[in-house]
């Protein structure tokens, strides 16, 4: 046999290999996407009676005012922080409310939507009262953010 026809049927070999293999192949299935984040967090359907609506609308204000209050301390030097533990954190919450809310409880009346916040900001951001790190202050500001974003979301 002469070498071109060696060389052709070689060449043949190799393309039916490549074919059959392209015939066979998969593409690699998609990588998982992101796990969800608090800014997918919802209320909606949590709230209810008639006071719905104004509920989840103060709720939003007052969770917005608390990611924007915990940001502006982190952004202090450190030694002029306020808020430094997990259990300001939780002073700085019923405080607020208690002056924004003038006593009034949103949770006695939406026991849903509290349960609901409660477990989302336990998986969020934590329940350790201990010392607030700069990443668990971005945890606490981001939920705070979400729980208010889905909350101004149910009120609609």
């Amino acid at each position: 046999m002469k070498a071109t026809t060696r060389y052709m049927i070689a060449a043949a070999l190799v393309a039916v290999a490549l074919l059959s293999m392209l015939a066979s192949w998969e593409p690699a299935a998609p990588a998982p996407g992101p796990a969800p984040g608090p800014s997918e967090f919802s209320l909606r359907g949590k709230f209810q009676g008639p006071s719905a609506s104004s509920d989840a609308g103060a709720l939003a204000g007052l969770c917005d005012e608390l990611a924007e209050m915990v940001a502006y301390d982190g952004s202090k030097p450190a030694g002029e922080q306020r808020i430094r533990t997990g259990a300001s954190i939780e002073d700085l919450r019923v405080a607020a409310r208690d002056a924004r809310m003038r006593g009034d409880s949103i949770g006695a009346r939406q026991p849903r939507a509290r349960e609901a916040i409660q477990q989302f900001l336990d998986q969020a951001a934590g329940t350790d009262g201990g010392p607030l790190t700069p990443e668990k202050r971005a945890d606490w500001v981001a939920a705070f953010r979400a729980v208010g974003k889905a909350a101004a979301d149910a009120a609609q």
